[in-house]
């Protein structure tokens, strides 16, 4: 006989519970493998942030930029746009082009030379070199060399060669370079060039002024000279192609030498002026210099910087000097490098410059050099997404194929032709991009802090400007504090685009500001004259005033706080928002109702405008639905849905209103456990607040209390309710509730009690089974039963407690008594009322408490809600219901189906104490209501769904709310007929809904049909207000599926439904988990624990290869893709690091597998997680080096060659090779390429193969020369037999004759 322990009973319980049915897993194709993912950056689009080095190819007109992050761009025509980074993220020091070679030679902030070849599409580095122990200052390379000159903080000059990258034994040491007499450091290398005519002369200008030509043959110094003056530091040095040269110093200075004196033979100060006394103004430096040539024997001395320093803090400027002319160029932002673009490519040659083009710190500017008054040329390149800071991302893959036109046609109506650009073509025009074929449309949106959103058009692999939309015109500029908008958001920017929300198929578009302002856009094409309809939105706060018309079914609304409306009905009226407090103006919307409307451009044009009430209530969550004709936001408040069509608001409720009489927290327990009822609560003061529990019982949250600046506003709105309003019935039941809560004497729980209540109306909770933990939270609530259970923390309280409280409910029933005139049947009901209440408190007194209080006898249970409790807006547009379930599905074990819990699960909890979430979140750490109370909302979905179980064939509209404690829950939605749209309000409900709970914050949701695909939701088509078009309510894939992709609803829920016919899979992400549920069953039918201890920063629900899948942008960096609905991992691969808080939140997905987020500040970075789409990739990508013929050198003048003018030719092998001696190991390393590892292996491979061939064609050989010589020894033999016989013959013949015969 088996023996009968206490652990046995408890894992029986536990069986028992854990035993619940699962339903008939469905059986789905999933097309997607592993193989079908590959993970790859594409496109780079935007100026680099925070440049640093330029570099120009004059040959292949390829234009160079590096960047502080280590980021390398390579720029030419349309199209032909290349990036690259250096591995250790380093900045780029400097760049130079090997000329017409395919190559480029970068030198990066931890002193290491690079070579990049970009001979094909993507730029690949070759190798490197570290410099050990000098630093790179800069780098010098002649045209049609493969030597370069490095210069170095100590002064010293090394050559290396490009091709080995190694370092030569030539080195110009700064000790052999000064004087003799020099007593101190010359300083670093600023400048290093050779001379046009004779390449055997080397300039060599050092920071502290000294100027050095170095005879590279003698290995000396040929000539120094330097100013003298206190000034002299030098910034840069340029030849002219005649062999003189210039220099810029630190005081603004310009210096002209020849090599036959030490002192220049001109000194100017181009922007210095003489002050009163006759002295010159001091300069700033002069940071950039070039002096060039045209074959007319103008010259041009080109340079930055040298202004007055009273200007040259507030003016950034490029001068140019032709002649006598002077021209300054002012610029918008700081000059970080220029560079001149000539026609030859030969310093010795006339370089005929035709344009500058100059690097701001924001802008790429190019100036045109042959026009008058210098234009600049209009830029090709989208180097303006940071006009204003980005602050929201949108990517559209697979958009309507019409949306392009319709933007770009809008986008030239309200763009005037610009003017002031030069007539020329764009310079910089190198490579060669032909335009790819793409199937489908791409858009990006982007939202900017200035107000404005920009429409970019992304297809093929480019980005153009379609469309920029200005909310600021929206609005009226008022004045304020900051000069700018008013209305109570950032001061700064109070009309940043916070969240964009864009139905691409009706066209219309939702943007959040700030404050908690939202404006509705509707599309269209031509110039309208009309009114803005200005819609206010309540704030969401818990103090509510109860409705007193009566609703159906026993049920209550709540209207939110409208105080103030006689006050402030004027403003409102006229579109007046008067809450922006702390300095700044009203924010008034410009043609608002009564003001006679606005003229409206062509484009996106404001329809509605919800202006948010009270403090500042961000917004983290936008939707939008076309043919719901409702749009929805949530915050860290709550939730708000407005009907678009009638321009009203449906609702708007906090977070723990949505759970009605479910919420796990006890948001809307009685005065002991937070219940606040309008009539009696809202005269509490601080006094009022529950005393804390006692040790034997579990702390419940203590009840939230208005603010001291609320409390006047509540009594005033209390004080202007009229009286014939007042429910006498509603009020006695009320005081009776309270009576009973206040007086009721604790006694000892009954475990075994069960209510009387079916099951299918009680509502429960269930938590899974793991590790033997369990924890079955009953939330059953008998409708009949309008007596709250004693709660503990208000059995311990103190009798001076209950004592007060009696006193101001007496005074309550006293002040409402004589404020008004009542009947007389009235007032005898409220007399005995008020002995009731006296009687009741008498009983209290004598009643007796009990001794002591098992802590395992009192099972913790989430405080149950009321009725009345219940948070709706002024209509009664909300209805809740009893009938509902919290499904918890955090745990792997977790639960389906289970039947609601009884007193077995009861006297489970009692010795479960290690529960999970609901446990946790009651301890005295987890579930203050400082911390519970900022539940917000972080997701938000609208989709036509299968929600309840009663009716499992009825396919409702609903909203599905997901909150950041991981709650999801469902707003079931009632739309009125089409005929009637305008006229009937929604009617929102929030019962019967299921609630769901997982571990994280909620960021995707998504549904699936019951083949597992996407399943698309309802619009209404976009139809142009100008003609009469027919808009229908159709179908369309939903933003995350593809017209092509072949998603489309199941006409019938077929046989592989689950056991209660599910036809339909809810799949819902959060920051930990991902969870597939049936529906309408309500089943958990497959999960995924995504992450542990990290968090996920993305979710998102795509369409790939005609399938779906869940792709996860993780807190480590890594992306995970999990296929649907099995959530089967299909890829987890490092990707990003999270270094930033703007990747996660501009971090998005879109169809077909691609993504992007922004990069930097200034660049937006897209990638692809498509390993098709990378095979195709390398076709969409600009051809960056074409095969182009190398200019003739200059030829030389028979007088010149006669009498040794010309240029020189020098052999630089000769000099930098083998000869020059072996260099010092310890001042640089080679660091081998990415790629050198696998040629040494092929380069073995073809060495091995090339000596198999060799042995095999000498084995060949061999066989013929063997096979030759048997031939030979063939013929030899015949031949001495024929030579044996003739001899025979011979002897024969000569035998019997004498020797006298012969």
């Amino acid at each position: 006989m088996k023996k009968f322990t206490f652990k046995g009973v408890l894992d029986g319980f536990r069986s028992s519970v854990q035993a619940a049915p699962r339903g008939t897993e469905q059986e789905i194709q999933e097309t997607l493998r592993s193989d079908h993912f590959q993970i790859k950056k594409t496109f780079r689009h935007g100026f680099p942030f925070s440049p640093t080095a330029l570099a120009w190819d004059p040959i292949q007109k390829l234009l160079a930029i590096g960047d502080k992050g280590g980021n390398l761009r390579i720029l030419g025509g349309p199209g032909v746009d290349a990036h690259a980074r250096h591995e250790a993220g380093e900045a780029v020091v400097r760049a130079q082009f090997l000329v017409n070679e395919g190559a480029l030679v970068t030198a990066t902030a931890d002193d290491q030379l690079h070579l990049w070849t970009f001979r094909q599409k993507s730029p690949q580095r070759v190798q490197s070199l570290k410099f050990q122990r000098e630093r790179i200052t800069c780098l010098h390379l002649p045209l049609q060399s493969k030597w370069v000159h490095v210069g170095t903080e100590r002064g010293n000059v090394h050559v290396v060669n490009i091709e080995t990258f190694a370092l030569s034994g030539y080195v110009i040491n700064w000790n052999k370079a000064i004087e003799v007499t020099r007593t101190n450091h010359p300083g670093a290398v600023v400048e290093i060039s050779d001379n046009p005519l004779d390449a055997n002369k080397l300039l060599v200008a050092y920071e502290t002024g000294l100027v050095v030509v170095w005879d590279l043959r003698a290995k000396a110094a040929e000539w120094r000279g330097s100013l003298g003056t206190p000034g002299e530091g030098i910034r840069a040095a340029a030849w002219q192609h005649d062999g003189k040269f210039m220099t810029a110093h630190v005081d603004g200075a310009l210096a002209v030498w020849n090599t036959r004196q030490p002192r220049p033979t001109s000194l100017s100060y181009p922007h210095a002026k003489a002050n009163k006394d006759g002295k010159l103004e001091p300069c700033k430096p002069i940071h950039r210099l070039e002096w060039k040539t045209a074959k007319t024997g103008e010259s041009l001395v080109i340079f930055s910087g040298g202004l007055p320093t009273d200007k040259a803090g507030r003016t950034h400027s490029i001068t140019v000097l032709n002649g006598k002319s002077t021209t300054v160029l002012e610029m918008e932002h700081s000059v970080v490098d220029f560079v001149t673009l000539c026609e030859s490519p030969h310093t010795a040659d006339y370089q005929e410059p035709y344009a500058i083009v100059v690097l701001l710190q924001n802008d790429l500017v190019v100036i045109d050099l042959q026009t008058p008054g210098y234009p600049c040329f209009e830029n090709p390149y989208p180097m303006d997404i940071h006009e204003s800071p980005v602050t929201c991302c949108s990517y559209f893959a697979d958009c309507p194929s019409d949306l392009i036109p319709a933007f770009y046609s809008v986008g030239r109506q309200g763009n005037k032709k610009a003017t002031g650009f030069s007539e020329k073509e764009w310079p910089i025009n190198g490579g060669e991009w032909a335009p790819a074929s793409c199937s489908y449309s791409e858009i990006i949106l982007t939202g900017h802090q200035d107000g404005s959103i920009k429409f970019w058009d992304a297809s093929a692999g480019t980005l153009q400007i379609l469309y920029k939309l200005k909310c600021s015109k929206v609005f009226e500029r008022r004045g304020s504090v900051s000069g700018g908008y008013g209305g109570g958001g950032s001061e700064d920017s109070p009309l940043a685009i916070q969240q964009a929300a864009l139905c691409a198929e009706s066209r219309r578009l939702c943007a959040a500001l700030p404050h908690g302002h939202v404006v509705l856009f509707k599309f269209r094409k031509q110039d309208t004259h009309a009114e803005t309809h200005v819609l206010e939105i309540p704030m969401i706060t818990d103090s509510l005033e109860e409705e007193a018309s009566p609703e159906p079914d026993g049920s209550r609304s709540a209207s939110f706080s409208r105080g103030g409306d006689s006050i402030e009905g004027e403003s409102r009226r006229s579109g007046v928002w008067a809450g922006g407090g702390g300095g700044m103006g009203g924010l008034r919307v410009r043609g608002a109702a009564g003001t006679g409307g606005a003229r409206r451009a062509a484009g996106f044009q404001a329809a509605l405008v919800a202006l948010q009430q009270g403090a500042p209530s961000p917004i983290t969550a936008l939707t939008i639905n076309s043919s719901y004709g409702l749009m929805a936001w949530g915050g860290e408040r709550g939730v708000v849905v407005v009907d678009v069509s009638r321009r009203a608001v449906v609702a708007a409720l906090a977070a723990h209103a949505l759970y009605g009489p479910l919420d796990p927290w006890g948001r809307h327990a009685p005065p002991a456990e937070r219940a606040r009822e309008p009539s009696l609560d809202q005269l509490e003061d601080g006094s009022a607040r529950s005393p804390p529990a006692a040790a034997t019982a579990p702390a419940a949250p203590s009840p939230a209390e208005p603010d001291d600046d609320e409390r006047p506003k509540l009594d005033a709105r209390r004080k202007s309710t009229p009286w014939k309003t007042f429910n006498l019935k509603r009020q006695l039941s009320k005081v009776d509730l309270k009576l009973k809560a206040a007086f009721a004497v604790p006694s000892e729980p009954n475990l075994e009690e069960k209510t009387e209540e079916p099951a299918s109306t009680s509502q429960f909770y269930d938590a899974p089974v793991e590790k033997a933990e369990i924890a079955i939270e009953s939330l059953e609530e008998s409708p009949e039963s309008e007596s709250p259970r004693e709660d503990e923390e208000g059995s311990a309280a103190a009798s001076p407690a209950r004592g007060d409280m009696f006193e101001r409910m007496h005074k309550e029933l006293q002040e409402q008594a004589q404020s008004q005139p009542v009947p007389t049947q009235q007032g005898d009901v409220y007399d005995r009322m008020h002995r009731e209440l006296q009687e009741r408190w008498q009983e209290r007194d004598e009643a007796t408490r009990p001794d002591s209080l098992a802590l395992e006898e009192a099972p913790v249970r989430p405080p149950r809600a009321r009725e009345r409790e219940q948070r709706l807006l002024s209509v009664p547009n909300i209805k809740y219901g009893k009938k509902a379930e919290v499904r918890d599905l955090r745990r792997p074990g977790a639960a389906q189906g289970a039947p609601p819990a009884s007193g077995i699960g009861n006297l489970m909890r009692r010795f479960n104490k290690l529960d999970s979430s609901f446990s946790r979140s009651r301890s005295s750490s987890m579930s203050s209501l400082e911390n519970i109370s900022q539940e917000g909302i972080q997701c938000l979905a609208f989709a036509d769904s299968y929600t309840k179980k009663s009716d499992p064939t009825t396919l409702l509209p609903t909203l599905w709310i997901g909150t950041t404690l991981g709650s999801v829950l469902t707003m079931m939605i009632s739309l009125p007929e089409a005929d009637n749209r305008h006229t009937q309000p929604v009617v929102v409900s929030m019962s019967g809904g299921p609630i769901f709970r997982l571990k994280g914050s909620i960021l995707a949701m998504s549904f699936l049909d019951c083949n597992g695909a996407l399943i698309p939701y309802s619009f209404e088509s976009w139809k142009d207000d100008a003609k009469d078009v027919r808009g229908s309510r159709e179908r369309t894939p939903t933003k995350q599926s593809s017209s092509s992709s072949g998603s489309r609803m199941s006409p019938t829920p077929g046989a592989e439904g689950g056991s209660v016919g599910d036809r339909q899979f809810v799949v819902i992400a959060s920051e930990k988990q991902a969870r597939v549920v049936a529906l309408p069953s309500q089943n958990c039918v497959y999960r995924q624990q995504i992450v542990d201890t990290d968090f996920v920063v993305k979710a998102e629900i795509v369409s790939l290869k005609d399938s779906v899948c869940l792709v996860n942008y993780l807190s480590t960096g890594h992306l995970a893709a999990y296929s649907l609905p099995s959530l089967r991992p299909l890829v987890h691969v490092d990707f990003l690091p999270l270094s930033e808080l703007r990747i996660a939140k501009t971090f998005c997905f879109s169809n077909r597998g691609h993504g992007l987020y922004l990069a930097s500040p200034t660049e937006i970075q897209k990638f692809t997680i498509d390993a098709e789409f990378c095979v195709s990739l390398n076709e969409m990508l600009g051809e960056l080096f074409l095969p182009r013929d190398m200019p003739e050198p200059p030829k030389e003048s028979f007088f010149r060659g006669l009498f040794g003018g010309g240029s020189r030719p020098l052999d630089r092998e000769e000099l930098f090779g083998e000869q020059s001696g072996k260099p010092n190991r310890t001042v640089a390393k080679v660091i081998p390429g990415p790629k050198e590892s696998l040629d040494q292996l092929g380069a073995r491979a073809s060495t091995a193969s090339s000596e198999v061939a060799r042995a095999h064609m000498l084995v060949l050989e061999r066989g013929d020369k063997l096979s030759q010589l048997e031939d030979r020894t063939e013929r030899m033999s015949n031949e001495a037999a024929q030579f044996s016989s003739s001899a025979h013959q011979l002897m024969l013949k000569y035998k019997d004759k004498k020797w006298y015969q012969l």
